[in-house]
């Protein structure tokens, strides 16, 4: 009998068969969260295009458009800004829009008041958020290393169904745009990564 042929990989190619590429806002928090779906097994990878501090939406959106400058997407591929409402001008959150609708692939996921609202509908309904200085303390009463930049991921693993289900119950009637009261439409990435990693 002949001996078994080895098919190995070359060095360099690619093995995910569809990527989301997200630019986000925040430096630290965000990439934290969403490297918990990149592991051995899994068809797709999520890579988070790091800004060095936390940015505007601006920023995150020149941060996109220079990198797929440099790397097309494939027609299985997303790109994603994920921002927050926070502080920021209904005009220069219509810019991220309006890129986002401007092709297929695109997406835009913001939220109201911040990310970490996301992070906290992993453990409650998150009703009665005020602003950003609210979220952050329900947040670190159930992620308690939170305050000192450690996102928990597998504390919030287990939990992933339970947010999108709490973030769809706050988006009625879902918006086209982004929530104008506390909310998030970061459910609507994380059900797309969710389903192409199924």
């Amino acid at each position: 009998m002949g001996s078994r042929r080895q098919f190995k990989r070359k060095a360099g190619t690619r093995r995910y068969r569809r990527m989301f590429i997200l630019a986000t806002e925040g430096a630290e928090t965000e990439p934290q969260y969403f490297d918990l779906f990149n592991n051995q097994n899994t068809v797709i990878h999520v890579k988070c295009l790091k800004g060095r501090t936390k940015s505007s939406p601006d920023k995150v959106l020149e941060r996109m458009k220079k990198h797929l400058e440099k790397s097309d997407l494939r027609s299985e591929d997303q790109a994603w800004l994920v921002v927050d409402k926070d502080q920021w001008t209904e005009e220069q959150l219509q810019r991220l829009l309006d890129w986002s609708q401007a092709a297929q692939q695109h997406g835009l996921a913001v939220s109201n008041p911040k990310f970490e609202l996301w992070l906290l509908l992993h453990f409650e309904e998150g009703n009665g958020i005020a602003n950003s200085a609210d979220c952050s303390r329900r947040l670190v009463k159930c992620l308690p290393n939170f305050a000192k930049g450690d996102v928990d991921v597998r504390k919030l693993e287990e939990n992933i169904e339970r947010a999108i289900e709490r973030a769809k119950r706050k988006d009625v009637p879902p918006c086209h745009d982004w929530p104008r009261h506390t909310g998030t439409t970061v459910y609507r990435l994380v059900e797309n990564i969710l389903f192409m990693r199924s």
